[in-house]
């Protein structure tokens, strides 16, 4: 597993910049990886997007996705990894959006439910799905923890 200062690390071996798009995690991803000293060299900004408005108004998430598939989807995480792109200097970027719980679950998405993608200048978005089992605290902090693997394994990949 990989450590928010082992993602520093290669992230400037690999000469690349970072940027988050977090709902559910609400600014951990961006907490671990600056919590790291020299990070400013590597991480550009973080988006806490915690309501649809706020993906819309900062990522640049279409309305429609959000009406279509809701915010916590695939589509959105996607869209949302490749707003922060669009709206950063970085080249790389991480999305997080789900239910942390403990209410908020239903039957097709429930709590501990968890889409992410990561976005990269070079080449097409990657997406990946997790349901978390436990509660809020360790749903979130486990959510946090898979964005930074999926980051490492996009930039070693």
């Amino acid at each position: 597993m990989i450590k928010a200062a082992e993602l520093v690390a290669l992230l400037l071996t690999k000469g690349q910049i970072v940027a988050t798009a977090e709902s559910c995690t609400g600014g951990m991803v961006a907490a671990s990886i600056t919590d790291i000293a020299g990070s400013s060299a590597v991480f550009d900004r973080g988006f806490v997007t915690y309501s649809n408005a706020a993906k819309s108004e900062m990522l640049g998430v279409p309305n429609k996705l959000l009406e279509t598939f809701g915010a916590v989807s695939e589509q959105v995480a996607i869209s949302m990894a490749e707003g922060a792109l669009t709206h950063s200097a970085a080249s790389v970027a991480v999305s997080v959006t789900g239910i942390a719980g403990p209410t908020g679950g239903n039957d097709t998405k429930p709590i501990g439910l968890v889409h992410f993608a990561v976005a990269h200048k070079r080449g097409k978005a990657v997406a990946d799905k997790q349901i978390f089992k436990g509660g809020r605290e360790e749903v979130r902090a486990k959510a946090r923890d898979h964005a930074l693997q999926m980051l490492g394994k996009a930039l070693m990949g």
